[in-house]
């Protein structure tokens, strides 16, 4: 079980979005404080109570809750609410409006949820650690009801897959690929031409800065966290940094060694015994010279 959360501004947007699926592709599973009747009322409902605050310009919370293929069976309706209730519990989601509906459009059991951040008594519904609490809590609930750990795109198949799906997956696939062959961006940009997949760099403005991604194959054109979020152009940036960073760290060990090595060697083959007992006496010099300038302090 994952959640992907979305905020934004527009009531109507989600809910027609989430109640505009073909008959059968989408059922109501639960609502709370909304008429359960068409998009445009269901809207209104949330937007009347979204006015006691607005001061608040994200009040829109469309949180989208994925469940793997395998566990199709057991999610009954009936489940799948229980689920979804309780992790609004966790989220402490609570005293407001929401709507939940379950959709049939894809392999995978998941279901859409739609609440108000304005909660009934005016008051905001904090999102602070939203993510990581999230996170969290999903792997809570997949451990209670026993549902099963997905393993992300790997379980997705790829022979199923038609239009700008299977090109999203083919451009995954190939970023895999190259990067466990590439040190930098020279060669995994390289290495993605071989599959057939184009590479640009979005610009901040008219500056050199780069703040972007975008992989393109066969005319069809995705930004790297459309991928997945860890072709984001930072997230990769930071694994080539690393490698980068590991590099030198081993020439430094290398070199660290060499010298080491060397100085013994010198010391072992060219010095004297009486360099050795000089070497001594200066050290048991300094030593008293310093424990002399402690006693003082004292």
């Amino acid at each position: 079980m994952i959640a992907k959360i979305i905020k934004g501004t527009s009531f109507s947007g989600v809910v027609r979005y989430i109640l505009s699926k073909p008959e059968g592709e989408a059922v109501t599973l639960k609502g709370e404080g909304v008429r359960e009747s068409n998009a445009s009322d269901i809207a209104q409902d949330f937007d009347l109570q979204a006015s006691m605050n607005s001061r608040v310009r994200k009040r829109v919370c469309h949180t989208i809750l994925s469940f793997s293929p395998e566990d199709a069976d057991k999610l009954s309706d009936t489940l799948m609410t229980q689920i979804a209730e309780e992790y609004l519990k966790r989220m402490e989601v609570r005293d407001t409006q929401y709507l939940m509906v379950r959709h049939y459009d894809r392999e995978h059991p998941h279901l859409h949820i739609c609440f108000n951040r304005i909660d009934n008594y005016g008051k905001t519904i904090s999102d602070r650690n939203e993510k990581y609490r999230s996170t969290r809590i999903c792997k809570e609930l997949t451990e209670e009801f026993r549902l099963t750990f997905g393993k992300g795109k790997e379980l997705v198949k790829r022979q199923q897959l038609k239009g700008n799906d299977k090109v999203r997956y083919e451009i995954y696939d190939a970023i895999m690929h190259a990067l466990r062959g590439s040190k930098d961006w020279k060669s995994f940009t390289a290495a993605l031409s071989k599959h057939g997949v184009t590479t640009h760099f979005k610009h901040k403005g008219k500056t050199d800065l780069i703040e972007g991604i975008l992989f393109e194959k066969d005319g069809v054109t995705f930004s790297g966290s459309k991928i997945d979020r860890s072709c984001s152009y930072s997230k990769l940036n930071q694994h080539f940094k690393q490698i980068v960073a590991q590099q030198a760290e081993q020439s430094k060990e290398t070199e660290n060694y060499s010298e080491s090595a060397t100085e013994d060697l010198f010391t072992t083959t060219y010095a004297t015994s009486d360099e050795i007992a000089e070497a001594i006496w200066q050290r048991k010099l300094r030593y008293q010279a310093n424990k002399k300038k402690k006693g003082r302090k004292l």
